[in-house]
């Protein structure tokens, strides 16, 4: 796994990539006490979950310093992988099931990913503001939007970029409509990855 990721991103250090190293084993340990990564998504645990939580760094780089939500992160996805990429950068991975969060907090520690906070909350009941909020594949971009409207600090590189697939263009449309006044971008992963799983993997990025 290290030498396929040191192909992707040439630019990793030795104790990131020790780190990626070390995420599958951890999350094959806690999935076996609490499932938050299908047993079939598992077994393709690289291109699925930390290649595709990876992904977004193609599209958008985050500034050292900055603040990063992920909301409905899940089993830590695309949060953890996120971090220690940007260990300059610090994260708030949020999700409304606390098991998962209770993982994603052992993982962090187990890493020591300073950088990392995991909290049980529901997005629409945070109170602070981010410079990013990413997501993956949490619900439809209307809904989710109103979750974290008003979220956001103010600046055009700051912005929401999630992971989605499949046929967006109902999605984005019915986006536009409630939202008239916000631009969205579409972008396409196969254009990045050469691989069946990101053949349909896209990005949608809304800029504040």
């Amino acid at each position: 796994m290290v030498e396929k990721l040191s192909e992707f991103f040439p630019e990793l250090t030795n104790l990131q990539l020790q780190r990626f190293e070390k995420l599958e084993p951890l999350y094959r340990e806690w999935n076996a006490q609490i499932n938050v990564i299908s047993r079939k998504d598992i077994d393709q645990f690289f291109t699925r979950h930390l290649l595709h939580s990876l992904s977004l760094t193609r599209i958008v780089q985050f500034q050292s310093g900055t603040q990063v939500l992920d909301v409905g992160t899940g089993g830590g996805f695309p949060g953890i992988p996120l971090a220690i990429f940007y260990p300059q950068v610090e994260f708030l991975l949020v999700d409304s099931i606390g098991k998962k969060i209770k993982v994603v907090q052992a993982i962090a520690d187990e890493l020591k990913l300073t950088n990392v906070v995991a909290r049980q909350i529901r997005a629409e009941e945070l109170t602070g503001k981010y410079h990013y909020v990413v997501s993956r594949a949490v619900t439809q971009l209307e809904s989710f939007y109103r979750w974290i409207n008003g979220k956001l600090v103010k600046g055009n590189t700051y912005g929401f970029y999630g992971l989605k697939g499949g046929d967006l263009s109902e999605e984005i449309y019915n986006f536009r409509f409630a939202f008239p006044h916000k631009k969205v971008t579409e972008y396409n992963l196969n254009d990045y990855f050469n691989d069946a799983f990101f053949a349909t993997k896209k990005v949608v990025a809304i800029p504040n």
